[in-house]
């Protein structure tokens, strides 16, 4: 059953029909337009004898002729009429005279000669028409009489429908190769619909992002394909449903580890806090201190956890609003200064307003932004003592620009996790439709803020 739904037999026995329908055109249609023609009456032949069984039968009827007249030769031209519609018959009597004649269209003369005779002889030897010679009677003293047969006569009943039909014929058996070539064509144009369709469902998503399952119609090839595609379909949703699960397993357990962790960070932090208003030595202030620092950037890695996580879940949460982005970045900068001051950073701060000032954003993730960004210096480019923040407008975007001395991003830092705030930061300046872009070398890094201006 599989090889008779298989597209290769299906095409198999079209090609074997059309081959069996052109061949048996070639006598089916000749035989039908011969049909037509004897029921129209049409005289396309009236046998296939071969011309020596024609000679030898004239011959034996012209010698059993006992009665040489003039009407019982007309009578025997006849009966031969009736066989052969399209001869024609005379009789040249012994002194050469032309008696009894039937159906003769050519002129031949009254008295024939030995001469005549033997030209007319070797004219009508193996030409057209076809002709045969026989003395009547047992003594040639009765003359002779003479049969001519069109040479068409003898030719097969199919070659005179060929001949005379032929374009009728040639049309007909092209008409059926059109219709197999149609035929064709419309088999493979099923063929091609459905792998089109079938492609259509690959590229096409469904809302969780995987392609849709198409409909088996046939339990062909491309059928077989088909339900393969289906399952692999269905393994992919299976396989991305454990995996959100997974995921979502992931996020609950950083979320609650992260929580859990804060706990016991800010006992530690009231301790060191207490032990700090104690009577220390200077070793003792400086690990205080070092302490303090330590928890600052414990607290900072965590709430960067528990950040990315919320936004890889698509819960944290996001309210844009028209703000001036100016007057936001200013302002927000007033509560770092006193930060970089104690680490004795100079602070280069040259912020000139836009043709727009005002940005679609959300307020907290902005700043969030621009406080992962002034971490990371902080932390990882502190040797360069250097922090400068300004703007820059283009025809094409305006933008924020934050620069440092540092020693680059391609040089290893002291200070770990800087990795995953800079995740955060390129998740929040595209989910509120910003780019950026990061210049970094051994000189420092330039970190640029763009809104694209719309032309």
């Amino acid at each position: 059953m599989k090889l008779f739904r298989s597209l290769l037999a299906k095409y198999m026995l079209i090609i074997l029909l059309a081959i069996s329908i052109v061949q048996i055109a070639y006598l089916v249609i000749p035989l039908f337009v011969l049909g037509i023609a004897q029921n129209g009456q049409e005289d396309l032949s009236n046998g296939a004898e071969i011309e020596s069984k024609v000679e030898e039968k004239w011959h034996a009827e012209a010698k059993s002729i006992k009665n040489i007249t003039e009407e019982e030769i007309d009578q025997h031209f006849k009966s031969w009429k009736k066989q052969y519609p399209k001869s024609s018959m005379f009789w040249v009597s012994e002194d050469g005279t032309l008696l009894t004649t039937l159906n003769v269209t050519e002129q031949l003369p009254s008295k024939w000669t030995p001469a005549f005779t033997t030209k007319f002889i070797k004219e009508r030897y193996g030409g057209d028409p076809f002709t045969v010679i026989a003395f009547l009677g047992e003594d040639e003293s009765n003359g002779f009489i003479v049969l001519e047969i069109p040479k068409e006569v003898f030719k097969p009943p199919l070659r005179n429908v060929y001949e005379k039909y032929g374009a009728f014929i040639f049309f007909g058996v092209f008409a059926i190769i059109l219709f197999f070539i149609i035929v064709s064509i419309l088999f493979f144009r099923g063929i091609r619909k459905r792998l089109l369709y079938l492609q259509e469902a690959m590229e096409i998503r469904d809302v969780d992002g995987l392609p849709i399952e198409t409909k088996v119609t046939k339990k062909d090839e491309i059928g077989q394909l088909e339900q393969s595609f289906n399952r692999m379909v269905c393994e992919l949703r299976e396989s991305k449903d454990r995996e959100q699960k997974e995921e979502q397993l992931r996020r609950e357990l950083i979320a609650n580890l992260s929580h859990d962790l804060r706990t016991p960070l800010t006992k530690i932090r009231a301790q060191s806090y207490s032990i700090s208003k104690e009577a220390l030595s200077e070793d003792g202030r400086q690990a205080i201190k070092a302490m303090e620092t330590s928890i600052v950037n414990i607290d900072a890695l965590i709430e960067n956890l528990m950040s990315y996580t919320l936004l890889m879940a698509s819960k944290y949460k996001f309210e844009p609003k028209e703000i001036n982005v100016i007057r936001f970045v200013r302002e927000h900068m007033t509560t770092w200064y006193p930060v970089f001051e104690k680490e004795d950073f100079e602070i280069d701060i040259e912020l000139y307003p836009f043709e727009k000032n005002e940005w679609q954003v959300d307020p907290i993730w902005f700043g969030r932004i621009f406080d992962n960004l002034f971490q990371n210096i902080l932390r990882h480019a502190n040797s360069g003592k250097y922090i400068s923040v300004e703007t820059e407008s283009t025809e094409h975007y305006d933008a924020f620009i934050i620069k440092d001395h540092g020693k680059g991003m391609k040089n290893k830092s002291d200070a770990k996790g800087a990795g995953i705030g800079l995740s955060i930061v390129d998740i929040m300046v595209k989910g509120m439709n910003l780019d950026w872009a990061i210049e970094s070398n051994e000189s420092g890094t330039k970190i640029k803020i763009m809104k694209h201006v719309k032309v």
